[in-house]
């Protein structure tokens, strides 16, 4: 038709001018409409090769939330495949926001065309949280609303801003802090570096770390912390460095090495802290703990670690070792009589001279008072030569020990008293070791001291027996098993006068054991102290009790006083309660002391006395001339009677020396204005013998053995 208009030879006229524009229009609509779907799909072919290639994750939503469409990377990002598109919302994989929040961005998106660029958290499938950056913008597609958006995985960059911000933080903080490269070389120090190595910062950036070696560890020590360091990223712990000036210090040092996302170290931080202060309280502590405040050498604690050490050492090498126990003779008359300073002084320097006798190897402990103990390590391996080490040891002991003592200005003299053992067969048992070489350093003192003994198994079992025996008399002491026998006191017609109090204990077992058995025992281990008293309470009940019967109104008691009771600072008042508690009269009360309670400090036992004696308690000197008589003090003494010891008059009839002693007795004690009394006799010659020579007073077998209460009263209704 067009082509009939248009070879019209005539003119146009209107109808043939809208047929033309009409078809004219149809055709521009054609033409368009071609050009329209060639531009749509080259738009789709663009946006699939933007999604494909693009390494963002690129996602569309809807203006609901629902993923309507999503490249690889944006699906790869969260863990997800196609089946997610058209189905999964965004509160599935957002976490930061609510879906309240996203869904007023979208629409503020949405109705200003905007665009929005944040940083938020996206949740994989399988739970991991990752950092992103999201560029979002709103789109319209055959006219409806879309967002647009574009997920970056920023979480390297999180980290390294996270790094860098403890960095920041680090670098003002109290601990020291430097940054080096890769290959070590310092790029950076804080203010705390600075003040604690003594390095400034320009003097420190651009050194090697090295700079810092104090040399105090050895290669191995590295070898370890770089072999830390590059499996895990990190090393920490004690290190000694060097300051600017020298000193070498201990620090505890963080180091953690800094890597690129391939892998790679790129930097290493170092923290520290000068731990000087915490190193010096460690130690006092450990001085505390292991070792003796005044020598400063190993203690009681420290030498059973070290002793057990040895024996270990000693199984493995097949070596002996020995242990020696070293005791100072009569060390406190060095306190008693020179004050306790200067005991001190004297155990300081025989620390001294022990220590600097001894191989590196050995041990030497001060584990009380004036005891030390030595450990021999690696001795021969057969047993006679290592005794033989042993005692070449011992002897040089006793050497370098016994030679005077120069202390502030004052001269001392002590010597040792050492006791042996050998591992032996006791390599497993420290307890028993340790027994042994006091048990050997007892038997030294027992022959006279500066000497030394090794152990010998015979007295271990005495001393076993021993412990077993004071074990029972403390049970025996609580359970009542002591008890007090008495010996009659005769005058010169044999007329009962007083009796003498005698303790005795009756074991469950052993039936009366003899007081010669027990009695040192109880000296020697304060036991007598709890015997003292009640034999005293007993005895002060007891004449209370005779007191009122007229056949033993009139008698006298005399009990024994030990040592250890009279030497007590409070001695005094606990007789005078004993007095006061039972209502005794004083006056038939008799202490009997010995001579060798009276050697030390006179002054101090003739007050006690007097004091008593003012109360009416009268005394006697038991054993005399057995002991150190001197008539100095013997006449300063408020004594009120001198007894015979039983071993003068046992051979006072066949003994020209005993007879002559008794004599002299008696005649010491009328010149002195004492009364005598003679224990022991046991026959009508020897109380004749002592009756002319003016003793009439007698106590012995020949008139009655120690008697239980009973028989003693049944003696007295006789008498």
């Amino acid at each position: 038709m067009l082509a009939g208009v248009g070879n019209k030879a005539s003119d146009y006229n209107d109808e043939d001018v809208n047929t033309v524009q009409l078809f004219a229009n149809l055709i521009w609509r054609v033409v368009r409409y071609q050009r329209s779907r060639k531009t749509i799909e080259r738009e789709r072919l663009r946006l699939q090769t933007i999604l494909k290639t693009s390494s963002d994750g690129i996602h569309i939503l809807d203006s609901e939330g629902t993923l309507v469409e999503a490249n690889d990377a944006f699906l790869k990002m969260l863990g997800l495949d196609q089946s997610a598109i058209g189905r999964l919302h965004i509160s599935v994989w957002n976490t930061q926001d609510s879906w309240e929040t996203l869904k007023a961005r979208f629409d503020a998106l949405i109705n200003h065309q905007g665009t929005l660029v944040l940083e938020t958290r996206h949740r994989r499938r399988d739970g991991v949280a990752l950092d992103v950056e999201v560029s979002t913008r709103a789109i319209k597609i055959e006219g409806k609303d879309y967002i647009y958006a574009a997920s970056r995985d920023i979480s390297d960059r999180k980290h390294t801003e996270e790094q860098l911000r403890v960095a920041a933080t680090a670098m003002e903080s109290q601990e020291g802090t430097v940054i080096s490269d890769a290959a070590g070389i310092i790029l950076r120090v804080n203010q705390a570096f600075a003040e604690i190595t003594g390095y400034s910062v320009d003097e420190a950036v651009g050194k090697s770390t090295s700079l810092l070696r104090s040399g105090r560890h050895d290669n191995a020590f590295y070898a370890a912390l770089w072999h830390s360091i590059n499996s895990t990223g990190t090393w920490k712990g004690e290190i000694w460095n060097r300051r600017k000036n020298g000193e070498i210090y201990p620090e505890w040092l963080t180091i953690t090495a800094v890597k690129a996302a391939d892998g790679t170290v790129t930097h290493y931080v170092g923290t520290f802290s000068d731990i000087t202060k915490r190193k010096e309280a460690e130690d006092q502590i450990n001085e505390l703990a292991f070792y003796d405040p005044l020598t400063h050498l190993p203690n009681r604690r420290l030498l059973v670690d070290r002793l057990s050490q040895a024996l270990a050492a000693s199984i493995r090498n097949e070596r002996e070792g020995a242990l020696l126990f070293v005791d100072l003779d009569n060390f406190k008359k060095v306190n008693d009589t020179h004050g306790h300073d200067q005991g001190d002084l004297l155990l300081r320097e025989v620390a001294r001279r022990l220590t600097t006798s001894f191989r590196g190897v050995d041990t030497v402990a001060r584990i009380g008072g004036d005891e030390f103990v030595v450990v021999l390590a690696d001795l021969s391996g057969d047993p006679e030569e290592a005794a033989a080490q042993a005692e070449s040891v011992g002897q040089k002991i006793l050497a370098i020990l016994g030679q005077p003592y120069q202390i502030t200005g004052n001269v001392f003299r002590s010597t040792p008293s050492i006791g042996i053992t050998l591992f032996g067969e006791q390599r497993g048992n420290i307890d028993e070791l340790m027994k042994q070489a006091d048990i050997a350093m007892y038997q030294a003192k027992a022959a006279g001291r500066n000497a030394l003994r090794f152990f010998d198994p015979e007295l271990q079992e005495t001393m076993k027996a021993r412990a077993s025996l004071e074990a029972d008399l403390h049970h025996g002491i609580q359970e009542g098993e002591i008890l007090l026998h008495y010996q009659p006191q005769v005058d010169g017609v044999g007329r009962l006068m007083g009796a003498e109090a005698l303790v005795r204990w009756r074991h469950p077992e052993r039936g009366l054991v003899s007081p010669a058995e027990f009695i040192p025992l109880a000296e020697e281990t304060g036991l007598i102290l709890a015997i003292g008293d009640y034999v005293l309470e007993t005895g002060c009940r007891q004449l209370v009790a005779w007191a009122n019967r007229a056949e033993t109104a009139h008698i006298t008691l005399s009990v024994n006083v030990s040592a250890r009771q009279f030497r007590q600072p409070n001695f005094v008042d606990q007789v005078l309660g004993v007095v006061n508690r039972t209502g005794v009269n004083p006056r038939r009360l008799k202490l009997e002391l010995t001579e060798s309670m009276l050697v030390e400090d006179i002054p101090e036992i003739i007050a006690k006395m007097m004091a008593l004696k003012s109360r009416g308690i009268s005394f006697s000197l038991d054993d005399f001339g057995t002991g150190y008589s001197s008539l100095a003090y013997l006449k300063r003494l408020p004594l009120d009677q001198l007894k015979i010891d039983q071993s003068f008059v046992r051979d006072v009839l066949s003994d020209p020396n005993d007879a002559a002693i008794a004599k002299t007795i008696v005649s010491l004690a009328q010149s002195l204005g004492l009364d005598c009394i003679a224990e022991g006799v046991e026959t009508a010659e020897q109380r004749e013998f002592l009756a002319d020579s003016g003793c009439h007073a007698y106590q012995g077998y020949f008139f009655s053995r120690p008697l239980p209460l009973e028989a003693f009263d049944a003696y007295a209704m006789q008498t």
